[in-house]
Order: C-alpha cells, then structure tokens, then sequence
C-alpha cells in the first residue's frame, strides 16, 4: 500500500556504465515535505542514483515511479516535461545562466512551462525577498558571491512548486559559514511548499538536517536511517 505522503519511490533500481555497476538493487522513498540524504564515500553510487531518480538517467533494471507514474515508461518530450515542470535542481556551482539577471534566472523554470514574463518575474520576485536577494535582482551572476549565485539557484529550483528537488552537493562550493546559512533557507522554503529534497552530500552536518539518511557503499543502500522527531 502506498502511502499517501509517498511522492517518488525507486524499487530495486540497478544502473550499470556499461559492465560496470554503479547503482545495485536500491530501493528507497521520497516523501512530501520531508528531507532525504544519499552519503557515502566518493564513487559509491550517490550522484548516479539521484538522476536515476531524477530520469536523468534511464535505470538498467527495477522502477522509479513519481505519483504512480513509471519514468521508464514515459517518452522523452513526457519525460522532460517532468523534470521541466514537477523537478527542481541544485547543483553545487548553481549553472545560473550568465546572460540573464538574477531575478530572470530564477523565473527561468516558470518561463520554460509557458508562464507570461511579467507573472513570472513576480513570482520570481518573491522568491528572491524570502531569502533575502530583493536587491539583487537586476545583477548578473557574475556581479554576485558565490553563496548569493548558490541562493538564487535555490530560488530557481523553487520558484515553481516543485513536488521534488534533488540537489547534488549543494553546499559543497560554499565556506561553512555560508553553508550553512544556503541549507537552513533552502531546507525552510521546501519544507513551507511541501515539496520532497533528496540531497547528495559528503558532509554529515548537511546530511543530519535531512528527516530520513540512505548510506550508500559499493552501490548499495547499506542502511537507511529516519530521524525520530
């Protein structure tokens, strides 16, 4: 029975570079509202397991369904539609796009999805005031610091309501201080909107913010962890 919460869920999901396999038999679940992290040493299979997830990646074996929806089963314009519309992402550099302003990169998403320029710059707009970029808004990236380039990707990938974030080492660009500040903000908003994060970290300080821990080794889910509020 699949739980009301429950938004995205991967079954026995393998992912194979050729011969060589990157993700084994993984099963794990996102739910709305709620922060999950992937850790593990370097080369465990967290990243390729997130886009995996995410259907960036097409999985070699098992299944990865989103509100009941099979990834593997949809097509490539029903796919991107997908992560255009009901994903976000966070990257650790941002990839904001250096033509555009802060407040344009950030209404990107809803512009993607067909949204008329002025309600999307609005929409962007109050993104930007919750965490804190109100002035920033007609700079370029390259006019802001790295923890403002990585707070307006946050915005970006928020601006939309996603039901799922998935955001590969987010603060991993970032001093601590800095750190810090980007998560606490970005793990407030998406909780306020309800949508699911699935976070890749190397850091167990990011990782011990998260509702719910997947360790990752050789592949594998060695253990799966819920925090007990």
């Amino acid at each position: 029975m699949i739980s009301t919460s429950e938004v995205l869920t991967g079954t026995a999901v393998d992912l194979f570079y050729g011969a060589t396999p990157a993700v084994k038999a993984a099963d794990i679940s996102l739910n709305r509202g709620e922060v999950s992290a992937i850790t593990g040493q370097s080369g465990s299979g967290k990243s390729s397991l997130l886009y995996c997830l995410a259907g960036v990646l097409p999985v070699s074996r098992g299944e990865v369904r989103f509100e009941g929806r099979v990834l593997g089963e949809l097509d490539d314009e029903e796919l991107s539609a997908l992560r255009r519309e009901r994903f976000g992402f966070v990257f650790q550099y941002g990839e904001l796009l250096p033509e555009l302003t802060v407040e344009e990169n950030t209404a990107l998403p809803l512009r993607l999805a067909g949204q008329r320029k002025a309600p999307a710059l609005a929409a962007a707009g109050e993104v930007l005031e919750r965490l804190g970029l109100s002035d920033l808004r007609k700079r370029r990236p390259s006019q802001v610091s790295g923890g403002q380039s990585q707070r307006v990707a946050v915005a970006r990938a928020l601006v939309h309501k996603p039901a799922v974030v998935f955001a590969d080492e987010p603060t991993g660009s970032l001093d601590s201080a800095n750190a810090a500040a980007v998560l606490e903000e970005f793990l407030a908003l998406a909780r306020s909107q309800g949508t699911a994060v699935l976070l890749v970290t190397h850091d167990d300080q990011v990782a011990a913010r998260a509702d719910s821990r997947y360790i990752m080794c050789d592949g594998k889910i060695a253990a799966h962890i819920r925090e007990v509020s």
